[in-house]
């Protein structure tokens, strides 16, 4: 629920490549779950005096438990403000995908807790704020599946005690809530359960991500919650095909309800490309930009931040995660200049010289999420 003292952006100007009419928005009108934050710190553009730079948040990229404390530090150095993170393995099922989701709270409890001097975990903007004051990083959490709530609600109520802020509804395959991109010949959508869970989580607080669903859920998804939902993380599909990708019309419809799009930095969803590819990530921007509006995206990484050689030791712990996922042909999966802790100065640079206004590079890079999680988390 936006908060009655949470400044609006003003009215965004148009990228030179936007086009020429405004998108309609249509009211928020979710209420919070009792103990949701009250209240909102206004936008970054009204409190600049805080440290006298720009807002940066990733809606979707990676905070490994092994990193240390020197490359968080690249990280903070960067300019990262915010991180939404995800918890654990999306794949596993039932009773195992349970126990996973519950360990992989705890463990990043433990990880942001032993690293307090530059990592806060982070329930409400205002630790946003907080954590810029203290120049550290704001960390969410996001599960990437809703299978370990079965189909209780009440567990969904247990996972936003412990601080969990944002969810999937798919992850890939079709599940209780929905059908995931990845189900081949499958065209259902939302389920009768799936749109009592958008509903609920619309009640609470907590933020509906579309990413790893198929359209036709997305879409049905994005019509029915009274709440401004993302995709955080994913790319255009109508700029260049990939069953991960999210089409024209479905980046409308996210505009119009108030949602966002996270442009994400995974180079077999934005090319074909193995060299000389960093202007095709900025070709995603431009696209999503045109279509849905500036004020409708944002950066969603879906990246981790170490350098990253393909050495056999990364393969085999690349497999050992995604499985049958990884296709030799698709690899590498990073882009060259995004490949580390300092990307988000590249991307900074990137939009700058594509033309973006400094107001509007703000928007993308941090103030656009902003104004949903003041929105929708509190």
């Amino acid at each position: 629920m936006a908060a009655s003292n949470c400044l609006p952006l003003p009215r965004p100007s148009r990228s030179p490549n936007s086009l020429e009419s405004s998108v309609n928005r249509r009211d928020f009108l979710t209420t919070t779950a009792a103990g949701a934050a009250a209240t909102a710190l206004p936008f970054r553009s009204a409190a600049a005096s805080l440290q006298g730079e720009q807002l940066v948040m990733d809606a979707m990229g990676e905070l490994r438990t092994v990193y240390d404390r020197a490359l968080i530090q690249q990280m903070l150095d960067s300019g990262m403000d915010s991180i939404t993170i995800t918890l654990c393995d999306p794949k596993p099922l039932g009773a195992e995908a349970l126990e996973l989701a519950l360990d992989s709270v705890l463990e990043h409890d433990r990880f942001i807790d032993s690293n307090g001097q530059q990592l806060v975990k982070a329930t409400t903007i205002a630790d946003v704020e907080a954590a810029r004051r203290d120049g550290r990083l704001a960390v969410f959490y996001l599960f990437q599946n809703t299978v370990q709530f079965g189909t209780s609600l009440d567990r969904v109520d247990m996972f936003y005690r412990l601080g969990l802020r944002s969810c999937q509804l798919t992850y890939n395959e079709r599940n209780d809530v929905g059908v995931g991109c990845r189900e081949e010949g499958d065209d259902g959508g939302l389920t009768e359960f799936g749109r009592e869970l958008i509903d609920h989580m619309n009640s609470i607080g907590m933020l509906v991500d579309l990413s790893h669903a198929n359209m036709p859920t997305m879409a049905e998804a994005i019509e029915h919650s009274a709440a401004p939902v993302h995709v955080s993380h994913t790319a255009c599909n109508d700029l260049y095909p990939h069953v991960r990708n999210t089409s024209d019309e479905n980046l409308r419809a996210l505009a119009d309800n108030g949602g966002l799009v996270g442009v994400c930095q995974l180079r077999p969803f934005l090319t074909e490309l193995k060299q000389d590819n960093l202007h095709t990530y900025f070709d995603h921007i431009d696209h999503a930009v045109n279509v849905a509006g500036v004020e409708a995206v944002c950066i969603g990484s879906d990246r981790d931040h170490r350098v990253i050689e393909m050495t056999d030791e990364y393969l085999a712990e690349l497999r050992s995660e995604e499985g049958s996922q990884v296709v030799n042909h698709e690899l590498p999966y990073f882009i060259d200049e995004l490949n580390g802790p300092s990307r988000m100065t590249v991307v900074r640079d990137g939009l700058e010289r594509r033309g973006y206004s400094s107001g509007d590079i703000d928007r993308i890079m941090g103030t656009n999420l902003y104004r949903l999680y003041a929105d929708v988390i509190g």
